[in-house]
Parts: C-alpha cells; sequence; structure tokens
C-alpha cells in the first residue's frame, strides 16, 4: 500500500510541476495566441461542457469513431481466424491488407472524400487504421498456439469451441492486447484528424478547425483535452473488458444430466457426440480381440526410426514397452493415437478412443489442474473429479493455474486425465517421470484400481516397474524387433 501512495504521490508532483511550469511561460509570453496557461484552459474547458450542444458534438465523433474501431476489431478477428483456417484466405487478403498499410491516412482521406463525402470520413479512416493491425496479430497469435496441446486436443477429442477457447484464446489474448494498446489511441488521432478535414456538423474536429479560424487557443487546448479525455476513458473500457475476457477460466460443460460417474457411461456418453480420432482402413476392425501392428515403417527424412516392426497386443492386457531413449517408442506411440501416419504397415484392432499421458505434460498452462482434467473427461462435474484427484494430489493445489505447479503435481495431472479419460486403452509414456518414490507407487496403485479392464500401454526405463504395475515386459531392439517376457 505504501508503494502505492508513494507512486501516485511521485506522479502527482511530476504533474504540478509542468502545470506550473506551463504557467509561468504563459505569463512570460503574454500573448493568448500563441500561449494560454492552464488556467485558461480549464476555464474554456467549462464553457465548453456548458454549452448546449457539448454532448452531441461528443457523442457524435464517439459514435462515428468508435464504431470505426469496433467494426475493425470484428473484422479483423473474424477474418483472422477464416486466413488461418484456410490459407487461400490469407493469400487472397495479403495484398489488400499491405495496401491499407502502406497508403497514407492523408490520401484517404482525400480519396474517401470523393468517394463518401465528410459525413462518414472519421468512421472510414479508425476502419482502415485498425483493421490490418488487428487482423496480422490475431493471425500471428494463431499460429503461436502450442502445437503439441493441439495434439493432445485431438486425441482426447475436444471440440472447436474447446479449442479456441483453451488453446488457441490464451495465445491470442497477449498480441490481441498489445495490438489494442496501440490501435486504440491511433484510432482517435486519425479520427479527429479526419474530422478536422472534413469538418461533419456537430463533431469534435469541426471544433477544432473552428477554434483554430478564430485563433482562440484557449478553446483549442479546451477541446483537445475534451478528445484526450474520451479517447482516455474508451481506452481503459476496452481495455478492461479485453481484460475480464482473458481472465474468464470457466470449466468445461459437464453434460450431468446425460452421463453419471462410471467408465461405462461415459464412454457411451462421448461415442454420442465425438468423432472418432481414425477413420482409415488400417485401423479398422476395432472390436477385435487383438491389437496387432503389422510391418510398420517410420523415417524422418533420412534418420530411419521403425523399420519392419510387428508386435500384437490382447485387449484388456498390461505391457510394459522398454528401450533406450532414441530408440523410436514415442513414434511408435503417436502412430498408435493417430498423431503420425507410418510410412507402410498396418494397425488392426486399435480402439477409437484412447487416454493418454504424452513425453511432456501438455496441460493448458493458464487454467486449473480441474479444467485440465475435465477437457480429457468430456463428460463429468468437478465435483467428480475433485473428489478423484485428492486421491494422488494435494487438494489445495487442484484450483491454482498449472503453471505454478511442481513438476510432479503436472505429472500427476496429466496421469489423472488420462485415467479418468472414456477411452477404452491408455498408452502412458514415461508416466512417473519426475515423482518420488511414495508418489510413483501412489500413483501406480490408483492407475491399476481404475483401469476396468482396458488395454494398458506404458514406455519405462525402469525395470521395477514392470512388478508396480503387474505387466508383461516388452522389449524394443533397435526399432526393430520385439521380444516378450511374461
Amino acid at each position: 500500500m505504501n508503494h502505492t501512495m508513494h507512486k501516485y504521490m511521485k506522479s502527482t508532483v511530476i504533474i504540478l510541476f509542468w502545470l506550473i511550469v506551463w504557467q509561468i511561460a504563459a505569463v512570460r509570453i503574454n500573448n493568448h495566441i500563441l500561449l494560454v496557461g492552464p488556467v485558461q484552459v480549464l476555464k474554456a474547458f467549462v464553457q465548453n461542457v456548458m454549452q448546449p450542444d457539448f454532448i452531441q458534438t461528443v457523442i457524435s465523433s464517439f459514435a462515428r469513431i468508435g464504431l470505426g474501431f469496433f467494426l475493425a476489431l470484428f473484422a479483423g478477428m473474424i477474418l483472422g481466424m477464416v486466413s488461418y483456417r484456410f490459407s487461400i484466405v490469407e493469400d487472397i487478403l495479403a495484398p489488400v491488407v499491405q495496401t491499407i498499410k502502406s497508403i497514407p491516412v492523408a490520401s484517404f482521406v482525400v480519396l474517401l472524400l470523393i468517394w463518401f463525402g465528410s459525413r462518414r470520413l472519421s468512421f472510414f479512416i479508425s476502419f482502415l487504421i485498425v483493421f490490418p493491425n488487428v487482423y496480422v496479430n490475431v493471425i500471428a497469435g494463431l499460429k503461436s498456439a502450442d502445437v503439441k496441446l493441439l495434439e493432445m486436443a485431438k486425441v482426447f477429442n475436444l471440440g472447436r469451441g474447446e479449442r479456441f477457447f483453451y488453446i488457441y484464446r490464451p495465445a491470442v489474448m497477449p498480441y490481441l492486447n498489445s495490438c489494442l494498446k496501440i490501435s486504440l489511441g491511433m484510432s482517435w488521432k486519425s479520427g479527429v484528424a479526419a474530422e478536422v478535414i472534413g469538418l461533419p456538423d456537430h463533431s469534435m474536429g469541426e471544433r477544432l478547425y473552428m477554434s483554430k479560424i478564430y485563433l482562440d487557443t484557449a478553446g483549442l487546448l479546451a477541446w483537445t483535452l475534451t478528445i484526450i479525455l474520451v479517447s482516455f476513458l474508451f481506452e481503459k473500457v476496452v481495455l478492461k473488458l479485453v481484460k475480464l475476457y482473458a481472465e474468464w477460466k470457466p470449466y468445461p460443460k459437464s453434460h450431468t444430466k446425460k452421463c453419471k460417474e462410471g467408465r461405462s457411461s461415459i464412454n457411451e456418453c462421448t461415442r454420442q457426440r465425438q468423432k472418432p480420432i481414425r477413420t482409415e482402413k488400417k485401423y479398422a476392425d476395432e472390436t477385435a480381440d487383438v491389437i496387432r501392428i503389422s510391418h510398420v515403417d517410420k523415417s524422418y527424412g533420412t534418420l530411419s526410426v521403425l523399420q519392419d516392426f510387428s508386435m500384437s497386443m490382447e485387449k484388456g492386457k498390461r505391457y510394459l514397452m522398454m528401450a533406450p531413449s532414441g530408440q523410436g517408442k514415442t513414434t511408435l506411440l503417436k502412430i498408435l493415437t493417430g498423431l503420425e501416419n507410418a510410412d507402410r504397415g498396418e494397425i488392426t484392432g486399435m480402439p477409437q478412443s484412447v487416454g493418454v499421458v504424452f513425453q511432456e505434460d501438455r496441460l493448458c498452462e493458464e487454467y486449473d489442474v480441474i479444467c485440465n482434467i475435465m477437457l480429457g473427461i468430456n463428460g463429468q462435474t468437478k465435483e467428480y473429479v475433485m473428489k478423484e484427484a485428492v486421491k494422488i494430489l494435494p487438494e489445495d493445489c487442484l484450483t491454482k493455474p498449472v503453471k505454478e505447479l511442481s513438476g510432479g503435481m503436472r505429472r500427476r495431472a496429466a496421469l489423472l486425465r488420462a485415467v479418468l479419460s472414456p477411452s477404452d486403452m491408455l498408452i502412458l509414456d514415461e508416466p512417473f517421470t519426475g515423482l518420488d518414490e511414495e508418489n510413483r507407487i501412489r500413483c501406480a496403485e490408483y492407475l491399476l484400481e481404475n483401469l476396468r479392464g482396458r488395454t494398458l500401454l506404458v514406455t519405462t526405463h525402469r525395470e521395477d516397474d514392470i512388478e508396480l504395475l503387474k505387466g508383461m515386459k516388452v522389449t524394443l531392439v533397435f526399432s526393430k524387433s520385439l521380444c516378450y517376457n511374461a
């Protein structure tokens, strides 16, 4: 509190100092045309406010400039999203946006005066100043979205709305916020300048021009003060609304009317709402009792990761895959989850719904543990998730943003998301990374208690995980063959 008071006092003293300097300079020059002091400007401002048409003038300019700003904001966001989704649209609009950014405002003013007259001039100028900034920043924000989070969204079948709200929105907001801080001021400066040239009736630009004609310096500065105040308030309100939207973090819809607790009911509801991850022929026959991977090859350029790879897994069994780092474990898991396509080979019997713990946690940083788990579950309530989460996580961390949690807590949150997901198979890539021995055993017990007959495939570097999860050891040798050890 003392620091805040000191900051405000310092700012007040600095402002008072420059007002005094201004007043002294006005007194010394003693010419009301060249320079008037803050006292004369304040008197002129009060006189303007008392005029019967003052409110009409302010509202008229505010409506034109504000409407141009909001229309540009809306158009920039919508077209930015469309351009991100369809690259051909971005290519088509690129010359238009570049032209708008390059042409001087004065040229636009002259052209628009010819085409539309003075009444709508400030509206169009405000739009043309703001639109390219918003459009470019929205595309940049969308392109900055975490690719790994988007892969997570694909595996857990997040809808378009959820992807936008929980992944794209946090990525776009810093770009949009920065853009608006610049565009808000520019829209008012350019809009009022257009009014000074076009002189529409009942506008602040017209009042500035008339003050110049009559050499009324006090009136000119008083209207400038009015413009500054209106622009300042407009900027604060818009940025506050944007901040509230950015900080709004509701939980995903739980669909509690249709789904009850329990994996079978979740699966039934999820299949009614979601599309399968894979529809290709090579992933067909998901009802088979055995998952077969036949003669799969995968290369990245000249680097061969998997060569003529084959294995089979009985549904409902537990498999722990071991191999040195870089031998293709994670690549195989990506192929199984549909995030990578094999160069050659066939996979049959693979379930459509899979719960995954990735090599990285892949959590939405700005949202809490409960929200992240609910995104993966897509069919349960906050209360149910909290009841399950406290079994392996401290209760006081559940409603904190993930970015504030330790690595071990984040890993347990990722494990919860996979285990509680409405899936027919669990694929866990080193799920106990970063956990101490106590939490490792605790998480393993929770995993086994909630497996409910699902097929389990785990990659690990620890031999004791085989006994801990009571599974079958699968050794990956040079990415070419497999040997089984019961």
